[in-house]
Order: C-alpha cells, then structure tokens, then sequence
C-alpha cells in the first residue's frame, strides 16, 4: 500500500491510523518499507507517525544523532504529540534515546530494535564505496538472518545513496556520530517502560548490546528473535508484532466501556 506523504512546515511525514500515537523512526538507510507491516498492523490499533528523517539534507554541520534528536523534538512540538510511544530501529533507536533523555515529558514508552548508542558494527571496517553494486549487495545482506532479505529493490536503494558523494560525506559523518555519542552513563535516567526487541543473529548491534540495553534501563524488558537479523520488524514481522502489541495494550491507556 501506498501512503499519503504529508508536509507541515518543513517536516514530511505519513499518518496513519487513531488512537495513542506511536511514533516510529528509521535508521540510516531505512525507508518507510522498511516498517510497511508494522503499519499495516498497528493502523487499526494506533495513530501511526512515521517522521521522515533528513538524514542526508541537513547541512554538514548538524548532520548528527545531536541534530536528528533535535529535529525529531521539534516535530513532536509542531504536531503537539503527547503520551507518545517511540519506536527506532537502528540508527533511529539512537535519535529516540537522545531525544527521550533530553525531553522526556512527551514520551511515555520507548521501544527499541537493533538500536546503537552503545555499540555497532556499522558498515564493518570500512565505508561504503562509491560505484561498488557489489560491495552494497555484500553490506545489505549483512542487516538480515536471510540473505534473500536484501531484494534488488532495496539494494538499488541503498546503492543510489551510496553512489553520491555528498550523501558519502553525510553518511560517514552520522556513523561516526553514533559511534562518538554513547550513552552507557546516562540510560540509568530513562524512566520510561522499554521494550528490546532483539534479533540473535544481529551482527551490527549483535545480542551482547540488547542485552547491556537491559541492565542499564531501569524499566525495561527484552526479547529475542530467533533467525534474525538487525531488522527484526521487515525480517520476522509476524512475531514482533505479537510482542510490540502485548506491550502497548500494557501501557496504552484503558478503553473506555460504553
């Protein structure tokens, strides 16, 4: 299904859905496919925002976890988001933890799959090359349990990025961000219930991170998939709803019974 891209200001957005809001956040070649099931599912249960993050249009400067988190706050103001649950995956799991520690007063859960702020492996030992469809394959394969995961389509996706210098730049400039904001320290902070949704064959943020993420967030549960990679929500969609779903009926505020 395709979706209406929604614009307020200078944010673009999609909407989908009504009850309480949750609000999901991609990672760093991620794309509104990559949560296509979970919309699917959740539409008739939520209010589903899904942000389109400018990754690779802010300017070099503000190209940073520091700088998403910022515009992410800015977007929940502009749409006068409340009681909100924040879900990110991967680089976007990062945004939302930043985001959750400087200004907690929206968010009333957080949910994170494959999140960095502690540690990741990134693109490996190296950065994407320029002009290389093969290398790009290799690396897309990589974020998935199942190597068939990586359609042509979504290679193509991550090559068109990756083959313009600028987005290059950029690119390399978020990774090293990540790896430069850790937030070991400060998770102890985070008062909200947490939900880990964790693939075991995860080699970016592999089991070891899901696992840290639990002990230094106070309020949090995790779970793990099996046969799965970095991806858990396109990967094995099926089950991370069922587990996404038992938290929000959890912490979503109770039906009203005529």
């Amino acid at each position: 299904m395709e979706y209406e891209i929604k614009s307020l200001g200078k944010f673009k957005y999609i909407e989908e859905g009504n009850g309480e809001p949750l609000v999901l956040l991609h990672g760093l070649f991620g794309a509104l496919s990559n949560f296509r099931s979970l919309i699917e599912y959740f539409r008739y249960h939520n209010r589903i925002i899904v942000p389109i993050l400018p990754l690779l249009d802010m300017d070099i400067l503000h190209t940073s976890v520091g700088g998403l988190a910022k515009y992410v706050h800015k977007f929940l103001e502009v749409k006068d988001l409340a009681g909100v649950h924040l879900l990110g995956n991967s680089l976007g799991g990062h945004v939302g933890l930043v985001h959750t520690l400087k200004h907690p007063e929206r968010i009333k859960s957080l949910i994170l799959t494959g999140s960095s702020g502690l540690f990741e492996n990134g693109m490996g030992d190296s950065y994407p090359k320029r002009g290389d469809y093969e290398y790009i394959r290799k690396k897309t394969e990589l974020t998935f349990y199942d190597p068939a995961m990586a359609t042509k389509e979504l290679v193509d996706e991550v090559y068109s990025i990756t083959n313009n210098r600028m987005k290059v730049i950029k690119i390399i400039a978020l990774a090293k961000s990540a790896i430069r904001n850790n937030l070991g320290e400060e998770l102890n902070q985070i008062q909200q219930p947490t939900l880990l949704i964790w693939g075991n064959n995860d080699t970016i943020t592999p089991p070891f991170v899901a696992k840290e993420f639990n002990k230094l967030i106070p309020n949090s549960e995790l779970y793990f998939i099996d046969k799965c990679g970095h991806a858990p929500m396109m990967e094995v969609p099926d089950e991370f709803n069922v587990i996404l779903h038992k938290f929000l009926k959890k912490h979503n505020e109770p039906a009203t019974v005529a």
